[in-house]
């Protein structure tokens, strides 16, 4: 009984559950087409949510509400760079890392060194981000994608599945990899359980937390650059669709928005949850506002019975 009452355990029961119906409002919903569709949509979601989910797994109610922002910025600095040739992909790739890494610092400084609440200063660098792109673009489409990006995304790779969700799985083994393997690893859990207790034990606290802050930034560049592959182009704010849904699917998958617990596996759940449940809110013609107020209620939902993680502390 215990193990079904595990968040990993409910995001997988209700997808199975929002499957079946999706498919009795519309039949086809649940065809092998069209999950394949919905789990390339939920890799997007869940490349943006492993940066969140390293984030606040490092505590002090770390949270990153710039990575709307840097999808979009990654998104069109991608587009221009590649200009829809296949030779400006890795130029595209490392523009739009360095990118994502230059905000996720700064974003880790301002939190860091000069104090500022996590929420306040990546909710700041995000209204940076979206005048920026303002700016620049004025709205306007930018760039094309490469044919060989949109094949990545779209186009079956190796066993019928898209390269896209082959970089998601090698993601979720790196995550897994890092947060239970490796020392770095077990000083976000240490950090994010006490940070006072963190810093007495010897560790670098601050340096740990910055770097939480670029890895974000960094999987949200590399969400934008996919997401490019999707679209085909990008406008200013095509990112910002992922801000709340990431966070919502790290608190759906089992880590606290306290720190300090949890994992990647059960965000990668929460991707698809979402996913599946935005596909039948637009199959029921349910607008993006709308969307979001279901969205919006689905994280106070989860904050009333496990979002702050006391309950998962003891």
């Amino acid at each position: 009984m215990a193990a079904l009452k595990a968040p990993l355990m409910v995001a997988l029961l209700l997808i199975v559950l929002l499957l079946a119906l999706g498919e009795y409002l519309s039949p086809g919903f649940a065809s092998a087409q069209q999950i394949l569709r919905l789990l390339i949509v939920a890799a997007l979601m869940g490349i943006v949510a492993a940066g969140q989910n390293l984030v606040i797994l490092g505590g002090r109610e770390g949270i990153d509400l710039s990575v709307g922002g840097v999808v979009s910025l990654a998104a069109i600095i991608a587009g221009n760079l590649m200009s829809g040739q296949d030779s400006g992909i890795l130029l595209a790739v490392l523009g739009c890392l360095a990118a994502g890494a230059l905000i996720g610092l700064i974003n880790g400084i301002g939190v860091t060194l000069l104090r500022i609440p996590p929420l306040v200063m990546t909710l700041g660098m995000l209204g940076v981000l979206q005048g920026l792109l303002v700016v620049i673009r004025n709205g306007i489409p930018s760039g094309r994608a490469a044919p060989g990006l949109s094949g990545f995304v779209t186009q079956p790779l190796f066993l019928g599945l898209p390269g896209i969700i082959w970089l998601w799985i090698a993601i979720g083994l790196l995550m897994a990899f890092l947060l239970r393997r490796t020392i770095l690893g077990y000083r976000i859990y240490a950090i994010g359980s006490n940070e006072q207790a963190a810093f007495m034990a010897g560790m670098p606290v601050k340096t740990t937390r910055i770097l939480l802050f670029v890895l974000s930034g960094m999987f949200a560049a590399i969400a934008g650059i996919c997401l490019l592959g999707y679209t085909g182009s990008s406008f200013a704010n095509v990112g910002e669709q992922y801000m709340l849904p990431s966070i919502i699917a790290v608190v759906f998958g089992g880590t606290p928005l306290s720190g300090g617990k949890g994992g990647y596996t059960g965000t990668m759940a929460g991707a698809i949850l979402l996913t599946v449940l935005q596909g039948i809110l637009t199959t029921v013609n349910i607008d993006e506002s709308g969307r979001q107020m279901v969205f919006g209620a689905t994280l106070l939902l989860l904050m009333l019975f496990y979002g702050r993680g006391q309950a998962l502390r003891t």
